[in-house]
């Protein structure tokens, strides 16, 4: 869903990197039930807006054998309590030099779903016109919502259409997907979901995206010995 950075390899074209997310699912296959990395991530789009970074550090994980998204977005939710916490007692100063205030997360984090959050946004907003997605203007007033309604800057946005996800997103219902956006003072920082983990219904969603599983062979090839939910 990105532009990509393109080099020339030899005889070759290589590309910066991104997520190595289909290499950790393999390694969830393969034993490794939980894995996660800390990278450079290369991204060729805009890069001089509030929502677009074409260079940044990413943490991105893979665990297996879970029950569903809710505990994705539980373990995520333990990390950003921790990482304030910890800049909360050693970032101090850098707090005080930015003139910078912790977010505050009193309980947990809210999780609404994106009609849910489409419904409000029109009731009590007043803006009309929205289908299947959030655009800039929509993050920034249901986080307005969250933080004024529901006490939190951070809020999760669950049950994005299956037009709107990747092939890998698993299906929950006729249209919706076990994934979420988690939004943070108007802009998204993470994005994530259940993966598809039967063989069958991943080369059927693979079609109907119109790609060609045979392009995508060594990575699903790991699925037809069988995968944990992940």
């Amino acid at each position: 869903g990105t532009e990509l950075f393109k080099v020339q390899y030899f005889e070759k074209t290589a590309y910066l990197a991104q997520s190595p997310q289909f290499y950790k699912q393999m390694m969830v296959g393969s034993g490794c039930e939980r894995v996660f990395e800390v990278a450079h991530v290369y991204r060729a789009e805009e890069h001089n807006t509030s929502r677009h970074l074409n260079e940044y550090i990413s943490m991105d994980l893979e665990f297996g054998f879970i029950e569903n998204e809710n505990d994705i977005m539980n373990l995520e939710e333990k990390l950003i309590k921790y990482i304030l916490k910890s800049i909360e007692k050693n970032g101090i100063k850098y707090l005080e030099l930015l003139g910078a205030k912790l977010p505050e997360i009193n309980r947990s984090i809210p999780r609404i779903e994106l009609k849910e959050a489409i419904k409000i946004i029109e009731e009590k907003y007043n803006k009309k016109g929205l289908e299947g997605d959030l655009d800039p203007e929509s993050e920034k007033l249901i986080c307005k919502y969250a933080r004024e309604e529901l006490g939190c800057d951070f809020i999760f946005i669950t049950n994005y259409p299956r037009k709107k996800r990747p092939m890998y997103a698993m299906p929950l219902g006729e249209e919706g997907t076990r994934s979420f956006d988690l939004l943070f003072r108007g802009v998204e920082i993470t994005t994530g979901g259940q993966r598809i983990n039967n063989y069958d219904i991943l080369i059927n969603n693979i079609k109907e995206k119109g790609l060609n599983p045979k392009d995508y062979e060594g990575y699903t090839e790991i699925f037809k010995y069988g995968m944990p939910k992940h």
